[in-house]
């Protein structure tokens, strides 16, 4: 009786992937649309750990916005490890958003691979979901 559930499940999660993935490449289109350009530095790196013990580290960067304010943030992904080039004080180029300067990304860093999958996963699942959907609740 409640198995369409079974098949609604799949759809709310494959449904997230594709959310996030969409916003991801819209955030990076629209930072590489109109993004501002300047010379951060790597002050620190602030490293998260999920429930299952896994590490991320996630680059603290500091930069002057083009209004001369201080800006400091943490990037949005993180890796596993800290990539060559990216210790504390290394330069790097900062792209952010001149009205939420908290939206950047750190060029070689940032990359919009991730965000790729999430949407092509959430794809495919969502389109398989919608697909086998009606046969297994027709078939139950």
């Amino acid at each position: 009786m409640y198995g369409w559930l079974f098949a609604f499940i799949p759809l709310v999660v494959s449904g997230g992937f594709l959310s996030a993935g969409v916003y991801g490449l819209r955030r990076t289109a629209a930072l590489r649309r109109a993004g501002v350009t300047a010379r951060g530095r790597i002050v620190g790196h602030d490293m998260r750990r999920d429930e299952e013990g896994g590490k991320s580290h996630h680059l603290v960067v500091a930069w002057t916005d083009r209004d001369g304010r201080e800006c400091r943030h943490s990037s949005m992904l993180g890796r596993s490890t800290v990539l060559p080039g990216f210790s504390v004080g290394s330069a790097v180029t900062v792209v952010y958003d001149a009205n939420k300067p908290r939206r950047f990304e750190v060029k070689g860093w940032d990359t919009s691979t991730i965000w790729v999958v999430f949407t092509v996963m959430g794809s495919v699942l969502t389109a398989g979901t919608l697909l086998l959907g009606p046969v297994l609740f027709l078939t139950l």
